[in-house]
Parts: structure tokens; sequence; C-alpha cells
């Protein structure tokens, strides 16, 4: 055998490798140029059109960033235009600060984390159903709305639609009236996803969160297919473990009090109380009548 096995190669033998070559090299050429894959595009200072942003703003660092028509980066001191992130054919409705990352909600139904110290895109997550919501399709009167108020309704949604969480670590949830996602922060990872049930709805906009849990509202048709249900509730959700599905009527309305507390206003007959989503069970004062909660005896044990 030849000790040199490169030059035993005959000119013939030597053309699929210069193939291989070719393809690789045509390969580098079109990723290269190819389009940013959903229409994601970073422009700087230099080349950005400094465009009205919203008024909705939430700095990290020496940042401030606005939405509309994409995520916009200002300098917080001396409010010059830094950078633009853009998406070709999509309108930032909304912004949330999840930890050092800032995760927008656009209007054809994606959901994006971007990275505001180098504006680097970490995930996209498009959630089935968030744009129909977003836009009032089909919805009585939508088509008679003008483009300020189709704005407005879309602006209001958006925030209703993104809850997020930092315990056990960030999070978000997405919530439409027939479909509720959980993602984990760091890596966009789907956690949890739950429909509701068969004549059943969400309601977003009376949705709230604490650090640990979502809550929102459902509101039901008191007979599905004979059978009588209740016409309201709550649904619990967590990133990890279980969550909780809790009793209350159609029209209960929910306000975050702190990190883990949420009063539960189910109006002048059924009263209200508060829930604890750290224990997972309505506050009590120790001492008075018993509550069916394993988790409220022990905790008053301990005092």
């Amino acid at each position: 055998m030849p000790s040199n096995p490169l030059r035993s190669l005959s000119p013939r033998s030597a053309l699929p490798a210069l193939a291989v070559l070719l393809v690789l090299g045509a390969g580098a050429a079109a990723h290269a140029n190819r389009p940013e894959p959903f229409g994601d595009k970073v422009v700087g200072a230099d080349g950005a059109d400094a465009s009205p942003v919203g008024a909705q703003s939430s700095g990290t660092g020496g940042l401030d960033l606005k939405v509309g028509p994409g995520l916009e980066a200002y300098a917080r001191d001396g409010g010059q235009h830094l950078w633009s992130y853009r998406r070709e054919g999509a309108t930032a409705l909304h912004l949330a600060m999840v930890g050092e990352n800032a995760v927008v909600v656009w209007d054809d139904g994606m959901v994006t984390s971007v990275h505001p110290a180098d504006h680097s895109v970490r995930w996209h997550r498009s959630v089935p159903g968030l744009a129909d919501w977003l836009h009032a399709e089909g919805e009585p009167g939508a088509a008679d709305r003008t483009e300020a108020e189709k704005r407005d309704t879309a602006g209001k949604r958006a925030a209703a639609a993104l809850q997020p969480a930092t315990e056990e670590e960030p999070w978000v949830a997405v919530v439409t009236p027939t479909l509720t996602m959980g993602f984990r922060e760091r890596d966009g990872d789907l956690r949890f996803n739950s429909r509701p049930a068969a004549g059943c709805v969400y309601d977003p906009l009376r949705a709230v969160h604490t650090d640990n849990a979502m809550l929102v509202p459902r509101t039901c048709a008191t007979t599905v297919n004979g059978v009588h249900q209740l016409p309201g509730g709550i649904s619990v959700f967590r990133l990890s473990g279980h969550g909780w599905q809790l009793s209350a009527g159609p029209d209960v309305q929910l306000r975050r009090i702190d990190n883990h507390r949420v009063t539960v206003d189910d109006g002048p007959i059924l009263g209200s109380h508060v829930f604890d989503t750290d224990q997972g069970v309505p506050e009590t004062t120790c001492g008075a009548a018993p509550q069916p909660f394993a988790a409220l005896s022990a905790a008053c044990a301990k005092k």
C-alpha cells in the first residue's frame, strides 16, 4: 500500500470529495442568506427608525423597554433610542419582565423571550387561538369597532393573557378562553397545557398571578349533555406539581394581595376569602371554626 493514501487518489476518485466541498459551500452560503426565522430583525441605533412607541415601559439595567411596533430599547439616561427588535408582519402588544428577560406577546399569537442585555432572541412559542382572541375574531360587534378600539382591545387582552411568575423558577402562563399553557422561561419548555371542561371557558381578563401560581376563573353552562354542573370555578396552575380546582360562582373576582395571597370575592351570598397559593388552601384565623383542610390544622398547631 502507498505510504501516503492521499497521493494514491486519481483525478476521478477526487471528484466526490470536490463535490462534497461544493455542496458544503453552497449550504453555508444559503444558510448565511436565508431569511431570519419568525421574521426576526434586530436593528441598532445607527440604522433604526425611532418610531413612536406605546406608553408601556419596563426597565432593565440602564435600559427602558417599550412595545410597539416591536420591542424598543431606550437609554434610561437621556432617552436616546438604542435598538429595535421587530418581527416582520407582527406588532408587539405587551411585555413582562421575567427575571432578566423580556417576554413579549405579538398580535399574531406568538410569544417571544428576549434577553435585553445583548438583544438576543431566546425562544418563540405559538399559542393556538391566541391571535383570534386578541383580535376578537367572530365576536358580536367586533367588525364595527374603530381601529383605535381594536388596538385597545388587543392590548388589554395581551396584558391579561401573559401571567408571569418566579417560583419555583421563572415561568409564564399564557391563557386564552379555550387553552392555558405554561412555559419555563429559561428555555421555553412547555410544562403544562389545559383546556376547560366541556361547556366551560376560561376568562383571562379576570386572571391574576402570584409569585408561584396563576389563577384563572372559568364560566360554565349549567347543563352539558343533560348533566348539571357548577356555573363557575377557578383553576389554579403552578409550574410543577399539582394545581387546584376551586369552587366559585360565575362572576367571582380575584385580586392579588401580596406574593402568595389572593382575595376571592364571590359576591354577597358566598362572600369573600383569601386563598394562599403557597399552602394551597384558604387562609383562616387559628381558633376559628374547624376547616376541612389538613394543612390549616397543621399550621395552627405550630403556633
